[in-house]
């Protein structure tokens, strides 16, 4: 498991009481649904590139790659951001994920058949 920004971490030791119910919160939301582990993260990194969030998009990241999501595969959910988002947009988006993913050099997909 990676380590959390100090800034969370400096939450939790000055708000435990909010920051317990800030995770209890979201372990009902995940287990409120069908969805698997794998595919909330991914889910919950389109939302925060939506959304613009950089902090956000780090935390889903973080998460998704503790969850075995690859690297390409949250380019990927940058790349499917890019028509309703922007080009600027899902290019930021793409920084913030390589922030934590490793090389910031654009993969070519490899075809499928």
């Amino acid at each position: 498991m990676r380590t959390l920004p100090k800034h969370f971490t400096a939450f939790q030791k000055a708000y435990p009481n909010v920051a317990s119910a800030y995770e209890q919160f979201g372990a009902a939301v995940h287990a409120a649904g069908p969805l698997d582990a794998r595919t909330r993260t991914l889910v919950k990194c389109a939302i925060a590139i939506a959304a613009g969030l950089e902090g956000g998009t780090h935390a889903q990241v973080r998460k998704a790659l503790d969850a075995g999501v690859s690297a390409d595969e949250l380019r990927h959910v940058a790349l499917l951001a890019m028509p309703t988002i922007g080009f600027p947009a899902a290019m930021a988006a793409m920084s913030w994920i390589d922030d934590l993913a490793g090389s910031k050099a654009p993969r070519k997909a490899s075809r499928r058949r």
